[in-house]
């Protein structure tokens, strides 16, 4: 047979196989049976205390952008309540706090029951509050968290700046590229330790498929550069010893590391937060909708959730300051509908714009040589191409598939100007995303990814796998409440003081063909200080 039709017809077999047989009894156990979950994680069950009725300063969501501004609230002296809708998950060196993305159950998704991933092979669970949100929208598919910590809990780890001139495109003089270079991504670095894949990492059999990926870009003309990375190495290492459930070393990321191998936020920035006694997070508490009083009070109506999705009630909490950290899709949702409905009637023209999926792209292409290439999950390496549109094609493990495929996986992230608009109809906030567009960043990461295989002997064309390039996704969504727009330059929200946009929502669609989080936590640090300093 030919090895292209033979990868084809053993691989998508044994994917069907695996899951027909195994997901058949995940999801008949999962159902409702809330016990097996607190079997697995007694913790996010125990109660969830009721938020305050009023705070100096509320922060909605938890991830990069809101981490930062609770701590820098709190060692301001302003007191702050963190709203999170997602649970507080723990970490065990041993126990499987979170569930694979190959043969998931209902910890990995927040209130769904099937799921559809890169490798297109649909999988059902048992619905229950996991912590990776899939949003559906007309054209693409919007993978967010739901958990403390946010994205942080969910990526991948890798924490690159851009270059000056792409960046300088994309925020138009808004932001001080130099300031960020002199001041904030050093201060974000230090903040979670990143630093490059050791070379004993690197070396390591699950990391196999990061040298052999290093050498065919090599064999292609390129130069891999080394990505920055929030993983504690130690912990890897400790994978490797036996010392740990096997979690970053096998295929474990997108849902979650049960053993805490990514340095995530709650053990940097939230937890130095909570000790200073002036930030507390409330897990299980939901944003429906927030508004301002003609005082000039912020009102957030927010419904409580047991981790099974049953409401436990619903309360109106009042602060001072508002800070929005919900994700580009969380805040966005929240600004619009306030807009809409009146609840915020000051806010600008620029109110939904500029949202854009960061042209993520997955692809893969075969090794140059059959041999098995490990599911070690820190991402090692990128390349930069500027052949054509700019792009980064970064280094990456295939999600989703439990066995050994030969396949060399990229995540590739395009210079992408299209963007699309939130907008409110029938009582809710949606979104479209262009097919051409879609197409568009495909074939200009599609055609660098295709040359690199050709120029290194590839021996399988994995486009025939139905893998490549097929997922209509990002993980990366940005804006919708752009600053200098819809906020000044500092996420200060026009039309309302006391109102800020402090996380992805305020990045025009794009962090110029790298991964948003060290840009957004790093803008975090920048507009906070601004805030604080000005005192408004």
């Amino acid at each position: 047979m030919h090895r292209r039709a033979f990868f084809k017809a053993a691989g998508l077999a044994t994917i069907a196989g695996a899951v027909g047989t195994t997901l058949t009894t995940t999801a008949a156990a999962a159902d409702p049976r809330e016990a097996m979950f607190r079997t697995w994680v007694p913790e996010i069950f125990e109660p969830i205390p009721d938020a305050p009725a009023h705070t100096e300063a509320i922060v909605i969501g938890s991830g990069f952008g809101a981490a930062v501004t609770a701590l820098r609230l709190a060692e301001a002296g302003i007191a702050n309540t963190v709203l999170e809708r997602g649970s507080r998950w723990p970490n065990d060196p041993w126990r499987e706090i979170f569930t694979g993305d190959d043969l998931p159950d209902g910890r990995g998704f927040w209130h769904r029951t099937s799921f559809t991933g890169v490798t297109k092979v649909p999988m059902s669970f048992g619905k229950f509050g996991g912590v990776l949100d899939v949003t559906e929208y007309p054209g693409i598919d919007v993978w967010r968290a739901a958990a403390v910590g946010g994205g942080s809990v969910i990526f991948t780890g890798a924490m690159v700046a851009p270059e000056r001139k792409l960046f300088d495109h994309v925020f138009g003089g808004v932001v001080d590229y130099g300031e960020l270079e002199r001041v904030y991504y050093p201060r974000v670095r230090e903040m979670l330790r990143l630093d490059p894949m050791p070379a004993d990492i690197y070396q390591s059999a699950p990391f196999a498929h990061s040298r052999a990926w290093d050498d065919q870009v090599r064999a292609a003309g390129y130069q891999p550069v080394a990505n920055d990375s929030i993983f504690t190495w130690d912990v890897l290492r400790g994978e490797l010893a036996g010392n740990s459930r096997a979690s970053a070393t096998a295929a474990r990321s997108n849902l979650g590391n049960s053993n805490g191998a990514k340095f995530d936020l709650n053990q940097n920035y939230l937890r130095y937060a909570r000790e200073t006694g002036r930030s507390q997070v409330y897990p299980g508490h939901r944003v429906d909708a927030i508004a301002q009083e003609a005082s000039g009070k912020f009102v957030v109506t927010v419904t409580k959730l047991a981790p099974t999705g049953q409401h436990l009630g619903t309360r109106t909490l009042t602060c001072d300051k508002l800070f929005l950290g919900a994700g580009s899709v969380g805040t966005s949702e929240l600004l619009v509908r306030a807009q809409a409905t009146g609840a915020l009637p000051n806010l600008n023209e620029h109110i939904g714009d500029g949202w854009g999926t960061n042209g993520d792209v997955v692809l893969a292409r075969g090794a140059s040589a059959v041999a098995g290439q490990g599911q070690g999950v820190p991402s090692a390496s990128r390349i930069f191409d500027a052949s054509g549109v700019p792009l980064t094609l970064e280094n990456w493990y295939i999600p989703g598939i439990p066995f050994e495929t030969g396949a060399l996986a990229s995540l590739g992230m395009v210079l992408d100007s299209t963007r699309a608009r939130f907008g409110y109809h029938g009582g809710g906030v949606g979104l479209s995303w262009s097919a051409g567009a879609q197409n568009a960043v495909v074939d200009a990461a599609r055609a660098v990814d295709h040359r690199i295989a050709e120029r290194a002997g590839a021996v399988a064309e994995y486009g025939a796998l139905g893998y490549d390039a097929n997922a209509q996704f990002t993980a990366h969504p940005l804006g919708g409440a752009v600053l200098g727009k819809a906020t000044d330059a500092f996420g200060r929200v026009h039309g309302h003081p006391g109102l800020y946009v402090m996380d992805g929502a305020a990045i025009p669609g794009s962090t110029a063909t790298v991964n948003p989080s060290l840009t957004i936590t790093a803008l975090a640090e920048r507009n906070i200080a601004a805030v604080i300093g000005a005192g408004r």
